[in-house]
């Protein structure tokens, strides 16, 4: 496939799919033991969701030492669901110190959630931030503080509404869907990424056109296209 980027050369880089895996609502210890076999013989992993829940098991299973996530949700509450996962990443030895969050939304979240990332010691990058910024220099930023064997979290509703609408939570006012890709781009080009997830898609709900699906299936490829150019 032809790319703008004259780097680019998906012949160089050899893709898989490694089917489905047992969900982590039934039993969480099975998939993160399936995602990590996986993991092991592959360069690169890409976690297909299903909801944010993922996150927990995807960034487990490779081991990861530092976490972006692009998403309007600080995903920081109690219990166990789709709204946790970067909270019990942190619980389980992640150091906040190595989290970033890019595009959370105002109107979005709760002051408590915005204090307890404040707490965790979580670099947090708003929605706000993204307006007329680099985004190659906002993804430097964010790599520097995440560290080495980063995953990355692309929640699918840091999206405008327009162009998801298959993401229940998204919201007017997010990023458009020429940053998402833009960012997805440089994740997959970063040698400190190990592995990336996609989710928060409801398929069912999703538009006659199915622009979400083409979307996430667009920044499939931008990892992939990204990935290519490493040396």
């Amino acid at each position: 496939m032809a790319h703008s980027d004259a780097k680019v050369d998906l012949s160089r880089i050899k893709l898989s799919d490694s089917g489905d895996v047992s969900s982590p609502d039934q039993d969480e210890s099975k998939t993160i033991a399936e995602l990590a076999a996986i993991a092991s013989k592959h360069r690169f992993m890409v976690a297909l969701g299903g909801d944010n829940s993922i996150t927990y098991s995807a960034a487990t299973a490779v081991a990861a030492t530092g976490l972006i996530t692009f998403d309007a949700h600080y995903d920081l509450r109690d219990g166990v669901s789709n709204g946790s996962p970067v909270r019990r990443l942190i619980e389980s030895g992640l150091s906040g110190t190595n989290v970033v969050q890019i595009g959370i939304a105002d109107f979005s979240n709760s002051p408590q959630y915005a204090a307890r990332a404040r707490e965790l010691g979580i670099t947090v990058i708003h929605r706000s931030e993204l307006r007329g910024a680099s985004l190659d220099q906002v993804w430097k930023r964010a790599v520097k503080v995440a560290g080495s064997r980063i995953h990355v979290d692309f929640d699918m509703d840091i999206c405008d509404r327009s162009v998801v609408p298959a993401c229940p939570a998204a919201a007017p006012g997010g990023i458009s869907a020429d940053e998402i890709r833009q960012f997805a781009f440089l994740a997959g080009a970063s040698e400190e990424v190990v592995s990336v997830d996609v989710t928060e898609i409801d398929v069912a709900k999703d538009s006659s056109d199915e622009r979400t699906v083409r979307l996430a299936a667009l920044v499939v490829l931008e990892v992939a296209a990204g990935l290519s150019t490493r040396s």
